[in-house]
């Protein structure tokens, strides 16, 4: 009977990622092949993705200590190196770029997210709302059509925190259902399809221990717009339980 793996070790302390970790992303956009990724593990596993751990490890602690009530577990919060090519036109068999996410909960599927990236097109947080299911999206937009004055407010502490959304991917109409929003404040934002704020993360600064700090930062003005999503969807899922008979 063969052994079971063992467990991979606990992530030790965030001491920043290794001082190869973007010129290994850079070179692998350029050898997309096995034999080099094989050659090179050491590079990835030592200073990308054991300190990644270690990062999703600290900032769980961190959060519950600033009452950011996010948090991640370093076996399911990291994401694979290998692309699923299976339905894209691009075979390149990795990505060249290291991700993470904490949530709510420390699911990837939960909705509220808190994404750390490192290499690819640039290192950065983003917190809010990404990739929400369409009745799950339509009750943020929902929320925000009901109640502007809260969400403007909000909106308004981002702003005041170098924070705003980006319009990339957003509709070119408003969505069916918010015409009557037409030329209002919040006409914008309606047409979102990700609700998500970002910061750049500088190449010097992913080396430093004090990215914890950083991204607590982050997190903690980025949180309004987490507790504005999630107490909409809160209040949505309850009211749809309430309307489920309960079972004899």
């Amino acid at each position: 009977m063969a052994r079971p793996s063992p467990a991979p070790p606990a992530p030790g302390p965030f001491t920043g990622f290794g001082a190869g970790a973007l010129p290994f992303f850079e070179a692998l956009a350029a050898n997309q092949t096995r034999d080099w990724f094989q050659a090179n593990k050491d590079t990835y596993e030592n200073q990308v993705r054991a300190p990644m751990a270690a990062l999703v490890d600290a900032l769980s602690f961190a959060f519950a200590a600033h009452d950011i009530p996010l948090t991640g577990d370093p076996k399911r919060a990291l994401f694979r190196i290998h692309r699923d090519v299976r339905f894209s036109k691009d075979k390149s068999p990795y990505k060249t770029n290291a991700g993470a996410v904490i949530t709510r909960d420390g699911s990837k599927d939960s909705p509220g997210l808190l994404y750390i990236q490192v290499g690819g097109t640039g290192s950065f947080t983003g917190i809010g709302f990404y990739g929400l299911e369409p009745k799950d999206l339509a009750t943020l937009r929902h929320a925000i059509a009901d109640d502007p004055e809260r969400w403007l407010a909000m909106r308004s502490d981002l702003n005041a925190a170098g924070l705003d959304f980006s319009m990339g991917y957003a509709l070119a109409k408003l969505p069916k259902g918010f015409e009557a929003q037409a030329g209002t404040p919040v006409e914008g934002d309606l047409k979102l399809r990700n609700l998500i704020v970002s910061r750049p993360i500088a190449a010097d600064r992913l080396q430093d221990a004090a990215l914890i700090d950083d991204i607590v930062t982050f997190a903690a003005a980025g949180l309004p717009l987490l507790r504005f999503g999630w107490s909409a969807l809160d209040r949505a899922r309850g009211q749809a339980a309430a309307r489920t008979p309960a079972r004899a």
